[in-house]
């Protein structure tokens, strides 16, 4: 058992176990308990893991976000510089929806936050008012400034 710990009110704990198949060991995190002020939240975050060759991490914390064979798009831009496209991500929690005008026009989006560090990673569209821009409702934009590559494989 490791134990992390982070500035401020938050600790979290992270277990990893070993199990063995076919002469392989592969690590699994099975669960973090964050424990957090009183006032803010309380309960228990599950955390998953990718265990594919090549996964985007939040490069603040580098807790896994989406795998590459989610990714639709690399061709967009964020706040701060380029932004892929993703189907899926994982270990993220939206903020409030808000219109926003992009260079694609009007869209209602929320931006999404990393579940360990809270470091805001890119937005969720929740909306696309041309009919051109639906394919990415519900898609996420996570932008290359705040994620990193990690590549391997975990087997």
């Amino acid at each position: 058992v490791s134990t992390q710990s982070t500035e401020g009110p938050v600790l979290s704990k992270l277990f990893f176990f070993k199990t063995t198949r076919e002469k392989t060991y592969r690590r699994t995190i099975c669960s973090i308990y964050l424990l957090s002020h009183p006032k803010l939240s309380m309960g228990r975050l599950f955390k998953s893991f990718l265990n594919e060759p090549c996964v985007y991490c939040c490069s603040n914390c580098h807790s896994h976000l989406s795998v590459h064979d989610n990714i639709i798009s690399k061709s967009f831009q964020g706040r701060h510089g380029r932004a892929y496209l993703f189907s899926k991500c994982v270990n993220v929690s939206a903020g409030p929806k808000e219109d926003r005008i992009l260079t694609t026009g009007l869209h209602t989006v929320a931006d999404i936050f990393c579940n360990d560090c809270q470091t805001a990673v890119g937005w969720k569209y929740l909306e696309a008012f041309e009919e051109s821009q639906k394919y990415k409702v519900g898609k996420y934009i996570l932008e290359k400034a705040k994620i990193s590559k990690v590549r391997g494989t975990w087997d």
